[in-house]
């Protein structure tokens, strides 16, 4: 499919916001957030990892009565209102702080393994009211297919005794993660019912994102020079801001939404080359975009996904996770901030990083390695 009216139009809009949103942002505050109809008591597990602490923020924002509950590893962010924390160990079976306390709606954020249903059920069944559990699209047992809805068939589970399985097994084979994740749905739903909302988000990215994934794309475009760009420009990538994940799980527990949701972005259809001149929009400087093909990449054994992240091509086994449906989410309230506002406050954040973090790549192509692919692809017999 080649580049549209309508991406070109995109392409230029984001020029416009990339360039005028680092001022607006010292020029004004944030939009004030209006509180909610109805007060809710809200129990976050987790609530200290990526969109935990966006959930929390807006919450409060919205008037909420906020309790999260985790291990106490992690520092909690400094909130802007009451928060009370519980500890606990799902992993271990601890859930004693949850004991004897009864919530409107319960959030799931960080749960991979189905017993940590089953566990908090047999505690919070009855205690709450809604439950929402945060997915993947990773659940999906074809990830090829493009256009998946919700309905589309799910990753079958062929070990032996799910219930028994560990984060050190799940962490040591990571293929598990799609099935173990799609039995923790069913899970959710066996001990939750229809008061269940299952949201699958593809690619989480903005601040606080700490895999550098999409990060990748504007830190690179940002050190400026020929950058590459892999296929044509036109293969489909998807991606949600944590915030606008995090907000609408908020505000999916305030209407009393439930059912499965594929939480992808953005609401138009978002190629490569759009992401890339997105993100130079918000950098600016000599930047010179070089497509290489996939079966050059191929050649040279491009690892896609990982050294190019965020990017299948679409003929790929993972070609699909571009081009997920999400107009159910969008129908339930589902809102996408700009490529551009992402960008900016992606990289305010993660320049505020210590100088040692910035300099580990944990995701992407290393300078080296880019720079001798794309020497090879100029240096190619023609003809």
């Amino acid at each position: 499919m080649g580049t549209t009216r309508r991406d070109l139009l995109k392409l230029g809009a984001l020029a416009a916001a990339g360039a005028a949103l680092p001022s607006l942002a010292n020029a004004q505050a944030a939009p004030a957030i209006a509180k909610a109809d109805k007060p809710l008591r809200i129990l976050i597990l987790g609530g200290t990892g990526f969109t935990g602490p966006f959930q929390v923020n807006y919450a409060l924002a919205r008037g909420h009565q906020v309790t999260i509950f985790n291990r106490g590893k992690r520092p909690s962010p400094e909130w802007p209102g009451t928060v009370e924390q519980l500890l606990g160990d799902r992993n271990t079976g601890d859930l004693k702080s949850l004991e004897g306390r009864e919530w409107d709606v319960c959030i799931d954020n960080p749960t991979s393994l189905p017993f940590w249903v089953r566990d908090a059920a047999a505690v919070l069944k009855g205690k709450v009211g809604h439950y929402l559990f945060i997915s993947t699209i990773s659940v999906y047992a074809d990830g090829s297919k493009p256009g998946m809805t919700e309905s589309a068939a799910v990753a079958a589970y062929t070990g032996k005794d799910a219930m028994a399985e560990t984060i050190e097994n799940l962490r040591a084979n990571m293929e598990l993660y799609g099935p173990l994740k799609a039995l923790s749905e069913a899970e959710a739903r066996k001990q939750f019912g229809e008061r269940t909302t299952i949201v699958r988000p593809g690619y989480i990215v903005g601040p606080r994102d700490e895999t550098d994934r999409f990060t990748y794309w504007p830190r690179r475009i940002a050190e400026r020079g020929e950058v590459l760009v892999p296929g044509d420009g036109h293969d489909p990538v998807q991606i949600i801001d944590g915030r606008d994940l995090g907000e609408w799980m908020v505000r999916l527990a305030e209407q009393g939404t439930y059912g499965t949701f594929n939480a992808v972005g953005p609401d138009y259809r978002l190629g490569t080359d759009a992401m890339v001149h997105g993100c130079h929009a918000v950098t600016g400087g000599d930047v010179r975009f070089t497509h290489v093909p996939v079966d050059f990449l191929t050649e040279q054994k491009v690892s896609f996904g990982d050294e190019l992240p965020v990017w299948f091509p679409a003929a790929h086994e993972y070609g699909g996770y571009g081009q997920v449906d999400n107009r159910k989410a969008i129908a339930a309230g589902l809102t996408f901030r700009p490529l551009a506002t992402t960008v900016t406050d992606l990289l305010a954040w993660y320049r505020s990083l210590p100088a040692e973090r910035q300099a580990e790549r944990r995701a992407g192509m290393d300078r080296a390695r880019e720079a001798a692919i794309l020497k090879a692809w100029h240096d190619r017999p023609q003809g």
